[in-house]
């Protein structure tokens, strides 16, 4: 079997395996089935290119597909909203207004942090910048090394080693434990 027949073999099992788990997000966040199908195959898509070799796929756990599927998910809809194909209004419609009046200050710092970080790991080392990515995600240290193809302590010490660094690059950009100054 060629490489790339064993890859997709390997990536049609994974599918078929964890495709409770893909349906699952798309009632979660009220897709429709085909915007189910679009999920599924933006899931296809980014376990294709993240993992390429077929052992790999193969022993990805569910709840990387299940991750993976649920940023697919948000990822569909902030494509439809940017879109303005929504055309129905939300019951919470006017409740979602109000709060976000309340709440703006909140949004424009949280907002103004997110940046912040985002600058900050761009100034890691591309290994750890990676592995951090994966951890603030929400990836454990095993997970991150089964991904990653590395043993779970190295895994758990570049994890330890990129957040003091990104401390210390957030530090630098006057961010601390208690937000920005």
């Amino acid at each position: 079997m060629a490489p790339a027949d064993a890859g997709s073999a390997a990536l049609d099992a994974l599918i078929a395996r964890c495709a409770d788990k893909v349906r699952m997000v798309g009632r979660a966040h009220r897709l429709d089935p085909a915007e189910v199908d679009e999920v599924f195959q933006e899931v296809r898509i980014r376990v294709w290119t993240a993992v390429a070799s077929s052992e790999r796929i193969a022993d990805l756990p569910a709840s990387y597909v299940y991750r993976t599927a649920e940023s697919a998910a948000l990822d569909f809809i902030r494509r439809r909203r940017a879109r303005r194909d929504d055309a129905t209004d939300s019951i919470d419609q006017g409740r979602d207004i109000e709060d976000a009046r309340v709440h703006a200050p909140e949004q424009f710092e949280a907002r103004e942090l997110g940046d912040a970080i985002e600058l900050a790991l761009a100034d890691l080392v591309v290994s750890r910048r990676a592995v951090v990515r994966m951890y603030l995600a929400g990836y454990g240290s095993g997970e991150i090394g089964a991904l990653m193809g590395w043993t779970e302590p190295r895994a758990r010490n570049l994890v330890y080693r990129g957040l003091a660094d990104l401390r210390e690059a957030l530090s630098r950009r006057g961010v601390g434990p208690e937000g920005m100054q």
